[in-house]
């Protein structure tokens, strides 16, 4: 069965994350977008912890070891706020991010890891060796632990051999493996002698898998994309494509991740890289945005204010690759890949609103109503589909972002890109009629 899996999201006790982060409305998004397995997000944090072995039982009444669901009595009431058409089962992963500062070679080190786990069990060893050491996993769902990556990827192993850790957003320049202001070169000089016990790599947001297969030194890593959402909306704007026997299990799940077999790890679903917030190097403060190119030959200085720039992913990438851009090259790993852009934003752009504006709303929603959840809309529904029950425009706008016939203005030094897929005189034109329904 193929099921769609967003991997990495925090929940409410996180800093910065909607209060709506709790497990009920992620059950709900996770339909609303087509979602089969999402991640609980902040697995040491206690209360949170807490929570969850009230609100989630083992998945598939018991069979589907290591997975979870919402009690049935809670499922039941939530239900009836989503769409008939986008109703599915949700299973949930154990998971969450952790945040660690330390110093390494001469320099402080700011690296995001996301861990899985196979039980709650599991989760209260770790979090109970880290409190022991002197760790507050209270203050914040993504706990800053000043350890070393590779020294807690053997406490967490220690902890359960079928737990793992991933390395986040592995080219976000202030926290990430390979992030320019705080990273490394090489996995090996953070993970040390335990690197072998890496298998998968979250690429971020602001690169895709084909920036990635530039570097061999990835060749035999897996490449997983999920969402890092801080809202229940934002849920699956990046996702991982698994095949997996019914009914999935926690130990099929990461056999899928670290085997990387083409008949049970299917792909990805990505944002364009462009749109991600840090795809070109730049500085937001004074509006600059600008390429690899650019910033070498202003030797990485603000062309405004002469301070040194934040370098983006894309150069990041250039400066480690070992293979040049567009060279064509697919890796044993290497698997299909759909870019997307969310809903929301084409329903914005066609529209000329704001995506959180009623306007754009009130069709989004029904959309999920009359045609299914935002991933099957945005991913497979038909032309006919659409055409029953919104303006033509919307169809097309669809049509050339599966083709990749869009405009972006690049993301820059943490502001997302800004995405076109129909002209002004398009939009003009249409007046989008009101008269079906859909947009009025």
């Amino acid at each position: 069965m193929e099921l769609l899996c967003d991997l990495h999201v925090h929940s409410r006790f996180s800093r910065a994350v909607s209060a709506d982060m709790d497990l009920g409305h992620m059950y709900q998004w996770a339909q609303r977008k087509g979602i089969d397995v999402v991640a609980t997000g902040d697995v040491l944090h206690p209360t949170w912890r807490a929570e969850m072995r009230q609100q989630l039982v083992l998945a598939d009444d018991g069979q589907g070891e290591g997975l979870y669901e919402l009690r049935p009595e809670l499922r039941e009431s939530l239900d009836e706020a989503v769409p008939r058409s986008c109703r599915r089962q949700v299973r949930f992963v154990l998971a969450g991010e952790i945040s660690h500062i330390f110093k390494k070679d001469g320099a402080v080190r700011k690296v995001h890891n996301l861990i899985v786990l196979p039980s709650l069990d599991c989760a209260d060893r770790v979090a109970d060796r880290l409190i022991r050491l002197g760790y507050n996993l209270g203050s914040d769902g993504r706990p800053i632990l000043g350890m070393p990556c590779r020294d807690f990827l053997e406490l967490l192993l220690s902890a359960d051999v079928g737990a793992y850790l991933v390395p986040a957003h592995i080219w976000t320049p202030h926290f990430s493996v390979f992030g320019s202001l705080s990273g490394f070169d090489r996995l090996s000089d953070c993970f040390g002698d335990l690197t072998p016990q890496i298998f998968a790599l979250e690429t971020g947001l602001s690169s895709d898998p084909a920036m990635n297969w530039r570097l061999s030194a990835l060749d035999q890593l897996t490449l997983i994309s999920s969402s890092d959402a801080h809202s229940p909306q934002k849920l699956g704007r990046e996702l991982t494509r698994i095949d997996l026997p019914s009914p999935p299990t926690f130990a099929s799940l990461r056999r899928a991740l670290e085997l990387c077999l083409p008949t049970e790890f299917l792909g990805t679903v990505e944002f364009f890289p462009e749109e991600g917030k840090y795809h070109l190097d730049g500085h937001r403060d004074c509006g600059v945005r600008l390429d690899p190119t650019e910033r070498a030959r202003l030797s990485g200085l603000c062309p405004q204010c002469g301070k040194p720039v934040t370098v983006g992913v894309l150069s990041r990438i250039e400066a480690l690759a070992d293979r040049p851009e567009g060279n064509g090259y697919r890796p044993p790993r290497a698997r299909p890949y759909d870019s997307l852009v969310p809903l929301t934003e084409v329903l914005a752009d066609v529209l000329g609103r704001t995506a959180a504006s009623d306007a754009v709303q009130r069709p989004y929603f029904r959309l999920l109503d009359q045609v299914g959840p935002e991933l099957y809309v945005l991913r497979q529904a038909t032309v006919e589909e659409l055409r029953r029950v919104t303006d033509p425009l919307l169809g097309e706008a669809l049509l050339r972002m599966r083709r990749g016939e869009l405009r972006i203005a690049p993301g820059f030094d943490g502001e997302y890109g800004r995405i076109a897929l129909v002209e002004d005189g398009e939009r003009a034109g249409k007046e989008v009629t009101r008269q079906m329904g859909l947009f009025g």
